[in-house]
């Protein structure tokens, strides 16, 4: 069920995508996460005596799908059926990160922790969620569904769903109701947070000086 889903999404998403063939051989992120699917079926089988065994060649797999795709998914890692890495290349997920349906990773994203503290600390991504080039989700947070996180970003405080999350540290800059399924891969159409910040400040500063002029009148 997950290989068909895998595959299926590739058309969902990539206009490139023309024949399975194609798909098959030649899209480095399907690669990637059909290797993960094997590698976590081995790190979670629950064979105590054999246990070590499975999780080494959990890792191996890993460490092949790291050096064939350039994809770092941690084993460990939980992800859910329609899982696409667009590209991939330079994509690092961590070990008890969480992943749900239908999620879309751009190349250079990175689902990491923010330490060396034991249990859970990587992001827990929710469902539908579209993750731009080069951004970074640290920590044990919570990612809702239905959120777009702007190229670039870093995300290190939860984001509730509906919202759209730009900047470092990324903030949230549009909260909307439930999206048009077309509008998913329009990451680019994100506001600019710091022009606006910029043009604010801007603005104050003329409303100051207005009113500075008129108070050095009035003392003539």
């Amino acid at each position: 069920m997950f290989l068909i889903d895998d595959i299926k999404v590739v058309f969902e998403r990539d206009p490139a995508a023309t024949n399975p063939i194609e798909v098959i051989f030649m899209y480095p992120g399907l690669h990637a996460i059909l290797l993960h699917r094997l590698a976590h079926l081995l790190w979670i089988i629950p064979v105590p005596v054999l246990n070590w065994v499975t999780k080494f060649l959990a890792r191996m797999i890993s460490a092949f799908s790291r050096f064939l795709t350039g994809i770092d998914i941690h084993p460990g890692a939980k992800i859910g059926k329609g899982f696409f890495i667009d590209h991939g290349m330079g994509v690092v997920i961590g070990e008890t990160a969480e992943v749900g349906n239908n999620v879309l990773l751009y190349q250079g994203v990175t689902l990491g922790g923010t330490g060396k503290d034991k249990g859970k600390r990587h992001p827990t991504l929710g469902n539908d969620i579209v993750v731009g080039a080069g951004a970074k989700v640290l920590g044990p947070i919570k990612i809702g569904d239905d959120v777009k996180i702007g190229a670039g970003s870093v995300v290190i405080h939860p984001v509730p769903p509906h919202s759209t999350v730009v900047g470092v540290p990324a903030k949230v800059v549009r909260s909307e109701g439930l999206r048009h399924p077309e509008d998913t891969l329009m990451h680019g159409d994100l506001p600019d947070i710091e022009k606006a910040e910029i043009k604010r400040l801007c603005t104050r500063v003329e409303e100051l000086e207005r009113k500075l002029k008129r108070a050095k009148k009035r003392k003539k």
